[in-house]
């Protein structure tokens, strides 16, 4: 896997020239390489994950997981499609499971608000067999990241190991 594809997943904030002087190469190559990573749709967008749950922003997060009948000419893209154009969806994924085909997240102001949309909007699709809800009660980790982690002495952790 490419070193700077590493780097900014770990750290979209890093610039051409961080990338470089960590990489040992020349910031107008790193900076080369990333406009082409973005033309050719490797890199699709740069995000901040946020601790939500600090904030006084009203959510809830669900994990849906979908049995659907995929479509003769297009299998399952053309009814992922459809779902993910949804506002309240946040992420659809084709999985290998027997027992469903897409899992979803979701967000919504309320439990009642991503039943509602569930019940109403997905459920509803000619494709959809079934759903199974699950909501997010606690994150514990997201993208690598810990939530809530607490700053640890180093020596701690050479200690316990984990360096």
């Amino acid at each position: 896997m490419d070193q700077i594809l590493q780097l900014l997943e770990k750290d979209c904030r890093l610039t051409a020239d961080q990338i470089a002087a960590q990489l040992g190469r020349k910031p107008a190559e790193v900076a080369a390489e990333i406009a082409r990573y973005e033309k050719e749709g490797v890199i699709l967008g740069y995000t901040a994950l946020i601790d939500w749950d600090k904030t006084d922003r009203e959510y809830v997060s669900a994990v849906i997981e979908l049995k659907v009948s995929p479509s003769r000419d297009r299998g399952f893209d053309k009814i992922a499609e459809r779902i993910y154009q949804y506002p309240e969806v946040q992420a659809v994924q084709l999985m290998s499971s027997s027992g469903y085909d897409l899992m979803l997240i979701i967000e919504g102001k309320t439990m009642k608000e991503v039943a509602y949309f569930v019940a109403n909007k997905l459920a509803t699709l000619d494709s959809v067999i079934s759903t199974a809800t699950h909501f997010v009660l606690k994150k514990y980790k997201d993208m690598g990241v810990i939530y809530g982690a607490k700053n640890t002495d180093e020596r701690d952790q050479a200690y316990y190991g984990l360096q």
